[in-house]
Order: structure tokens, then sequence, then C-alpha cells
């Protein structure tokens, strides 16, 4: 990762929370995007002002603005979410400023909350839920967890296409192709990969690269090509 780009990602405890993530820019204007599988909220504050929004799935890679000189605070919320305003599948690739945000506060679904640190973000999420504004399907639930819901599994793709906004296949090709690019930029091999996550060949691995990552595996393994945030 390039210095002037700095990521810090934890799990959560949360059922409701993926990860959360923490960024500052420096002398970086543009970024490479990998694609994601879930929604989030990411605050951010720069040269004095603060910024809300809220951030949708990403199906594929792309080059992406970093205002210079900012740091962020991101929630990554676990799949099957989303918000009861905003169903998942309208963010994706996609997404919407929030709007009244200051370093205190900020607006969502018609109520002001207090706008969190990387230390309380479980404690919003916690408030949004009893509140109603954040909700799940628990069909989802139960499938990501390797359960057989008593459906159709017609039925199982419809919901869990409406929950997250992308299929089961979708998901686990992203997935696989962020897991490769992280064993890649830890020291593994293109053909190590290839065996570990089970593509067919080299040539697979490198054409999901570029579809989900933008990146060779040279240029994951060797920390070329510029700022990237697989971090988050």
């Amino acid at each position: 990762m390039p210095a002037a780009l700095r990521f810090a990602t934890r799990r959560s405890d949360s059922p409701w929370v993926d990860s959360v993530w923490t960024c500052t820019s420096e002398q970086v204007t543009r970024m490479t995007s990998v694609a994601g599988v879930r929604w989030g909220l990411v605050f951010h504050e720069q040269q004095g002002r603060a910024y809300a929004s809220v951030t949708g799935p990403e199906t594929r890679t792309g080059a992406a603005p970093v205002p210079e000189g900012a740091s962020f605070t991101g929630i990554e919320f676990a799949l099957g979410t989303s918000l009861r305003v905003m169903p998942t599948p309208a963010l994706v690739d996609g997404g919407l400023v929030l709007p009244e945000a200051t370093r205190r506060a900020f607006r969502l679904d018609g109520a002001s909350w207090a706008t969190p640190g990387p230390d309380d973000a479980e404690a919003l999420v916690d408030r949004l839920v009893r509140a109603g504004v954040v909700v799940r399907d628990p069909l989802v639930a139960e499938v990501l967890r390797g359960g057989c819901p008593g459906v159709s599994g017609r039925t199982v793709e419809r919901r869990f296409r409406a929950a997250t906004g992308l299929t089961r296949g979708a998901v686990r090709q992203i997935e696989r192709a962020r897991a490769a690019a992280e064993l890649l930029v830890a020291g593994d091999t293109a053909a190590d990969v290839v065996a570990k996550l089970d593509y067919f060949d080299e040539p697979h691995l490198a054409r999901a690269l570029r579809s989900y990552v933008g990146r060779t595996a040279k240029q994951l393994r060797e920390g070329t090509g510029g700022a990237i945030a697989l971090s988050a």
C-alpha cells in the first residue's frame, strides 16, 4: 500500500457489521477502487469540513477521486442488511451523499445521528437497528451460514438479490478475487493463489483480477500501479 494512502481495518463482533476501517490520504488524488459486495456508511473530514455518505456494492473496478489531506471512517455492513429507506439494489455501483453532515452529527432516514469515530461505530449501528433504520433478511443470514431454508432455490435467489443487490454467484466471484489480491499482496505466487482458491488456471485468475481489482498479479506482488482501496 503506498505510504500516502493509509488504511487500517478491523473486523467487528456485531452481526450487523462486517468491518470498520479508517484511511488518511496525503498527496493522493486518485485511486483504484476494488469491487466489493457490501454497502456502507463513510464519514470524512477535509479542510475543516465534514461529509457523510452511503456507499453501495461495486460490481467492477474503477478509478475514484481521493480528497487530498482527508481522514475517513467507514462502516461496512454485513451481507443481508439494508437501509429501510434505500433498498441495497438501488445503491449498486453508486451511493448518495447525506445532508447536513458536521463533525458532530449527520442526517439519515429523517433523523439526526451522532457522527461516529472508529471506536464507536458499533454503538451507532445498534441505535440504527433499534430505530428500524437498518434492517435485514434472516433468510439471507441463514444461507450465508450454510443453512438450507425451506423455500425454493428461486425464492432464495430472489430474496438474496433483493437484500444484497447481487446474485450469490457475483458475491462469490468478487469475494474470491479480493481474497486472491490479498494473498498476492502478502507474497503468494499466482500459481499458489490458483491452487488455494480453485481458479481454473492463471489466465482465469488474471481475468478476475482485471475485472474486480484492476491490477495484475505482478503489480499486486510488487506493490506497483498506484494507490488502491484494497484494505477497506
